[in-house]
């Protein structure tokens, strides 16, 4: 059997892939973006489980973009179920960057509210993006569970994906907002101001969304 120059340059990117300097594993998965093989695939993914820089991460992402979404997809949706989370997170990334709603049904309610931040936020980002249409008010319910939960970047992620959404939010914010958590009821009227005004800024929305909250009101007083 003849090895031509491509089996030789793929064989490279391959062993490039598993070197121990991030330098050489970016070049490796820039390599494979630029000239997609099939026999990259399950590398990439794989890899992606385990590479701890965020750049190289990222590259990996882009070279699976790449490649036929029939030979990704496939292996995409099967990994978002590992017991690893960075294998789940960086599945719904690349799912979220590929925009195929046929990845929708892998999107489950574990997912969105899964105990792994990264997860999770990958997961919002990545259902905002795949869910079918007529499904945004289903979908709106269940990312309002998530309502006060973390840090300040972990809800500007919420939120962002919850105001992607559109008008569809509404309603769930404003039963949000009656609930008797004071961290959800703040998030909650942070939302819908983000949603009536997303150039005021999240800071901002969530500093007086907290005043509001303090102050006994609900954010719908006015209307």
């Amino acid at each position: 059997m003849t090895i031509t120059r491509h089996d030789t340059d793929a064989t490279r990117v391959l062993q490039e892939l598993e070197d121990s300097r991030s330098s050489v594993r970016l070049r490796a998965a820039l390599a494979a973006g630029t000239a997609p093989d099939p026999r990259f695939v399950d590398r990439l993914v794989e890899r992606c489980a385990i590479e701890p820089e965020f750049f190289v991460r990222d590259m990996l992402t882009w070279a699976l973009t790449r490649h036929p979404v029939s030979m990704t997809l496939p292996e995409l949706v099967r990994e978002v179920s590992s017991d690893r989370a960075q294998a789940r997170s960086q599945a719904l990334h690349t799912l979220s960057k590929i925009g195929d709603r046929r990845a929708w049904p892998a999107i489950t309610r574990t997912l969105l509210s899964d105990a792994d931040t990264d997860v999770a936020r990958s997961a919002w980002r990545a259902a905002v993006v795949l869910v079918p249409e007529g499904e945004e008010s289903a979908l709106a319910t269940v990312l309002a569970t998530q309502l006060g939960r973390g840090e300040r970047q972990t809800q500007l992620s919420l939120s962002r994906a919850m105001v992607s959404l559109g008008e569809v939010i509404v309603p769930v914010l404003s039963a949000a907002t009656t609930g008797p958590d004071p961290h959800v009821r703040a998030h909650a009227v942070a939302t819908e101001r983000l949603l009536r005004d997303p150039d005021a800024g999240f800071e901002f929305a969530i500093e007086e969304a907290k005043r509001v909250v303090a102050l006994g009101g609900s954010g719908q007083e006015g209307r």
